[in-house]
């Protein structure tokens, strides 16, 4: 356990390190560091379920989502439907979020209403796997940035380490050389590649009710592509799903690229404690309500990584209590502004690529 430091809000140095010493043999007792950090989050009550919360902010999505479906009908073949389509890529992208705590059963503590929950939303309203997503999201929390065991940083399209790099074969291998330039055009098809990977994935183990989920998939794109094609031309029909998916796509990865990109990674071999784990590998994004509202809660990605079913409206004050703890143990807590979070992702893949820039 690394050394103690003294709290800056403690009113004397000496009552402040004793205060610290207290807290930590409190946790040495109770066999680890985020048994310790468990149990005042805990005492803070930040574990209870926010039904008013989520009410709301479910109910403004799909208010958001119905407006959206009005104003596509009300305005009929028109080039203005294209801001329609900006916009409902934004909702989209809540949906997406919404998808995400009902995976983590932020909203309801109970399994069942969870995954009924999800699949509607994931499924029905984003055309995109509930079962598979949920799968792949929970290898990535349990061993975040891990080069061999988290699915987020496999080498398929980019590569997130210079190991990958230098064992780059196939598209990796082209891409990576430039994947910094690279990032944010092939974010445009992210909202296609979920949907094609659920299709996909309803073969695999991992889907475990593939007839319901793949019946949900196609009803949803049923209504989506026979929508458009009915109120618009085809050309505008397809200018409506390039504006749409691409901003979609945008959207997401500027949501969940800033959490990992960028920090350390973990390598083979490395068996760091869970409170390590996910601190370290982890990054907070500040900004306030905007950015609250735009990531969902997950700018407060370290909270949200060592409790996952926490409610999202509970993730600003355990990040003080987080914080202040890591501080006291000496561990290396990260956290920077929006527009920082992208530089630091951005250098991070340009610096990863270079062993194939070298090698071209």
């Amino acid at each position: 356990m690394a050394n103690s430091t003294v709290l800056t809000d403690v009113p004397s140095p000496r009552d402040g390190e004793k205060e610290t010493e207290r807290r930590q043999e409190r946790g040495r007792e109770k066999g680890s560091d985020f048994s310790e950090l468990s149990r005042r989050i805990a005492d803070a009550g930040l574990l209870r379920r926010r039904p008013l919360y989520y009410g709301v902010r479910f109910g403004a999505v799909g208010l958001a989502l119905a407006g959206g479906v009005a104003a596509f009908l009300v305005l009929g073949d028109s080039w203005s439907q294209l801001i329609v389509a900006a916009a409902l890529a934004l909702v989209f992208g809540q949906l997406g979020l919404a998808a995400h705590d009902l995976a983590h059963r932020q909203v309801f503590s109970r399994r069942r209403p969870s995954e009924i929950g999800g699949l509607l939303v994931a499924n029905a309203l984003l055309g995109m796997s509930y079962g598979w997503w949920m799968n792949k999201h929970t290898r990535h929390h349990a061993n975040p940035n891990h080069e061999k065991k988290d699915p987020d940083v496999a080498p398929d399209i980019l590569v997130w380490s210079r190991r990958q790099a230098k064992q780059a074969k196939g598209p990796a291998r082209f891409i990576g050389k430039h994947q910094a330039a690279l990032f944010f055009p092939l974010l445009t098809l992210e909202g296609l590649n979920l949907s094609f990977s659920s299709f996909k994935a309803l073969r695999s183990p991992s889907v475990k009710r593939p007839v319901l989920e793949g019946t949900l998939l196609v009803a949803h794109f049923a209504v989506y592509f026979g929508g458009l094609f009915l109120v618009l031309s085809p050309g505008r029909a397809l200018a409506f799903i390039a504006v749409h998916q691409g901003l979609f796509g945008i959207y997401l990865g500027s949501v969940f690229a800033p959490n990992h990109k960028g920090m350390p990674m973990i390598e083979e071999g490395a068996e760091p404690d869970f409170l390590r784990r996910q601190v370290l590998t982890s990054r907070n994004v500040d900004g306030g309500v905007l950015v609250d509202a735009f990531m969902g809660g997950l700018n407060y990605q370290i909270e949200h990584h060592l409790f996952p079913s926490m409610p999202t409206p509970a993730l600003g004050k355990a990040q003080v209590i987080t914080e202040r703890y890591c501080a006291e143990l000496g561990i290396p807590y990260h956290r920077t502004g929006l527009l920082a979070s992208h530089r630091e992702a951005l250098r991070h893949l340009r610096r990863v690529g270079e062993p194939l820039r070298e090698a071209g």
